[in-house]
């Protein structure tokens, strides 16, 4: 029931003052001889009383108390766990019972008043029938079930949940360390006794390796009954056996360890697959495969550190640089030790040119094999022979320098640093730079500027020039081994420091994309449960970005079936969802037409194959108990559906009644000013009709 009550926040016998006040002003006016009839005047005497009277009554200020009261019936939530597993492992006979027994209850549930909704571990899904729902969920997470429920009913009447599960959980925090404020009702499916089985648990091997290299692969068995048994594992590459080992299962240890050691031969994306022939008498054959998907590359990417004379900067770089354990580096400090002589990849010179004679041999390599280079400039660099390599910056300086900090340019975003960059760049202890004018190349793009005290310069700090299929990188401080040890104290780790270095490296070291049709998936590996994200970059002869060119998608896998999908790329990055896939290596080839030339990109990518649902064919009861006695419920079997349904009537759940209270001004109401405007025309026209003066 709703209701209204009016109340003001001056005393109320100030109503009579307001009345008083409406029959002055009412008689004053309508007390003297009139042309209209008496009938007339009272009327309008009376209109002119009702306005004034009620224009000083607002002016105490009053108030409109609104309460809303709603009935909210009981609402009991079938939650059901449609994982793979229910079905795998329950039998089939009981599974329909159960289910067919709560889509019973249901119906008599909403008969006699009560609101029902039925939930799923697939957020958002809200079946009809329970019947007709499929075990197809590749994980089970019934925290997280349970959590949804307990959100989306927050503020309904929600009188129990009633949960059919096998009690596996396989992802997520453990349902039983939750506060859950509703009775939950668990209905027990699945089978609690241990199977005779043999599986493959788990796989530990490194996702990159290098070309060339023998890597370790290790398959972690259990066994449940097959003690004393022989088992044959087999490694398998593109359905090629490679490798294969006999062990027994010793009776007592239900878990053991089977390495083997895979040589990466060739580049890209590896699949193997790891198999335990199965065993007469097994339970169940699902869990005896598992697959490892492997990323070969080409060796390290080797970073020349060239010093003009020993600096604690050296040591910050390489401990940055090393961070990343696919580089690796070598340190020449001419007078200290000599220059091998490499393929590098990369060089970072420290204060090179240099003022003073020595590292001529490690400008010379750098010029030689054409290297990108990370120059960093200090007190010893040699600024007119630094100009004269032309590699983005021109400095004309004083022989003085300045004290300056670091902060980063919002307009580079060929890397991203941490989202903390910007503040931990500001906690960075001033850097010493060469004082001058600094000319930036057209072809150079800034990283960091300089900043003086809390005046931001238009001067770089830290900047990348992209010439031809090369980059280059001029850092004017040097003394930043104070940057990496002050985040290092503040945060416990350089993280940003480190992102740098190692992100410029990259840059580097990686040759120009110089393709006019860039498409890519938003991820390098994908779960058989994953949504696949295709975005894609098409770029004029200019390489300057375009938009609304239409794309050709085709993706392989190693079944050598082919999709297509065409679509056009947008400016906020749309591509193209091509939805899940089974598990495998897939290729993809994108092709488009741009401005009358046809342009292609290739790559490839992995889906792994989730087999979490097959691993435990052994259904937790206990779960399912312990759940039941923390909400003071009880445990059910598919058989005691009717004692199920006895107990939530007894439970006696009543409607709920919210009610809301708001105070209005009265003032605020929009149409009591068109009420009064109204009296008042009316009173005007009346007067004006009978001959007014």
């Amino acid at each position: 029931m709703n209701s209204f009550k009016l109340i003001t926040t001056y005393s109320p016998w100030l109503l009579l003052a307001c009345l008083a006040a409406g029959l002055l002003y009412a008689w004053l006016l309508y007390s003297k001889r009139t042309p209209w009839p008496k009938a007339i005047n009272y009327m309008l005497a009376g209109l002119r009383f009702a306005v004034v009277s009620f224009l000083c009554f607002l002016l105490l200020g009053p108030l409109v108390r609104y309460v809303a009261n709603t009935t909210v019936e009981p609402t009991i939530v079938f939650a059901v766990d449609n994982s793979q597993s229910v079905s795998l492992f329950s039998d089939s006979v009981q599974l329909q019972q159960a289910t067919q027994g709560l889509q019973a209850l249901r119906e008599k549930l909403q008969r006699e008043g009560y609101l029902t909704q039925v939930r799923t571990l697939a957020a958002g899904q809200s079946p009809q029938d329970i019947t007709e729902i499929e075990y197809a969920a590749e994980t089970s997470n019934l925290s997280q079930l349970l959590s949804e429920v307990q959100d989306d009913f927050a503020e309904q009447n929600l009188a129990g949940v009633v949960l059919l599960s096998d009690g596996i959980v396989n992802q997520g925090i453990s349902p039983a360390y939750a506060n859950y404020n509703f009775t939950l009702y668990p209905v027990a499916v699945g089978d609690t006794v241990p199977k005779k089985d043999v599986l493959v648990a788990s796989l530990r091997y490194n996702k990159v390796n290098y070309s060339g290299s023998r890597f370790p692969l290790e398959v972690e068995l259990q066994q449940e009954g097959f003690g004393g048994t022989a088992a044959t594992v087999v490694l398998q590459e593109n359905g090629k056996t490679i490798d294969r080992k006999t062990v027994t299962l010793a009776p007592n240890q239900p878990v053991q360890q089977v390495p083997f050691q895979v040589l990466a031969a060739g580049l890209g994306k590896r699949h193997y697959e790891v198999q335990v022939i199965p065993l007469q008498a097994e339970f169940t054959t699902l869990n005896n495969t598992k697959h490892a998907y492997i990323d070969v590359v080409k060796g390290k990417i080797k970073v020349l550190i060239a010093a003009a004379a020993p600096h604690p900067d050296i040591s910050a770089l390489r401990a940055a640089i090393e961070t990343n354990e696919n580089y690796e580096t070598e340190l020449y400090i001419p007078g200290l030790n000599t220059l091998k002589q490499q393929d590098y990849d990369v060089a970072v010179l420290h204060q090179l040119p240099g003022r003073a004679v020595g590292g001529e041999d490690a400008l010379a390599l750098v010029r030689q094999k054409n290297l990108p280079a990370l120059y960093i400039l200090g007190p010893q660099s040699d600024l007119n022979a630094y100009n004269r390599l032309n590699v983005g910056l021109n400095i004309s300086a004083s022989g003085q320098t300045d004290e300056v900090t670091a902060v980063a340019s919002g307009n580079f975003t060929t890397f991203k640093l941490p989202e903390a960059a910007s503040e931990r760049l500001l906690q960075y202890p001033p850097a010493h730079v060469p004082y001058g004018e600094v000319r930036v190349a057209p072809n150079t793009e800034v990283v960091l500027y300089q900043q003086v005290g809390r005046v931001r310069t238009s001067k770089p700090l830290l900047a990348v020039q992209t010439s031809g299929d090369k980059r280059n990188a001029t850092l004017l401080a040097s003394g930043t081994w104070q940057w990496r040890i002050t985040e290092a104290a503040n945060n416990e780790q350089p993280e940003v420091y480190n992102k740098l270095v190692t992100n410029l490296i990259q840059l580097l070291s990686a040759p120009r994309n110089k393709k006019r049709l860039n498409v890519y998936p938003t991820q390098e590996e994908y779960t058989s449960s994953d949504e696949i994200l295709f975005n894609a970059e098409a770029y004029n002869e200019a390489l300057e970005p375009i938009y609304g060119q239409n794309i050709t998608l085709r993706i392989t896998g190693e079944d050598n079936e082919t999709r297509s999908f065409n679509f056009a790329n947008g400016e906020n990055q749309s591509g193209v969802n091509i939805g899940t896939l089974s598990g495998g290596r897939y290729t993809y080839t994108a092709s488009a037409s741009i401005n009358g030339q046809q342009q292609q990109d290739k790559g490839e990518f992995v889906v792994e194959e989730l087999q979490l649902e097959a691993l435990n064919a052994v259904a937790d009861h206990n779960l399912l108990f312990q759940l039941a006695s923390n909400t003071n419920s009880n445990l059910y079997y598919p058989s005691q559906l009717q004692q199920l349904e006895e107990d939530i009537r007894n439970s006696d759940h009543k409607d709920v009644i919210y009610s809301s209270e708001e105070l209005v001004d009265l003032v605020d109401l929009k149409w009591l000013f068109f009420l009064i405007l109204g009296l008042v025309c009316v009173e005007w026209f009346v007067r004006k009709y009978n001959g007014s003066y």
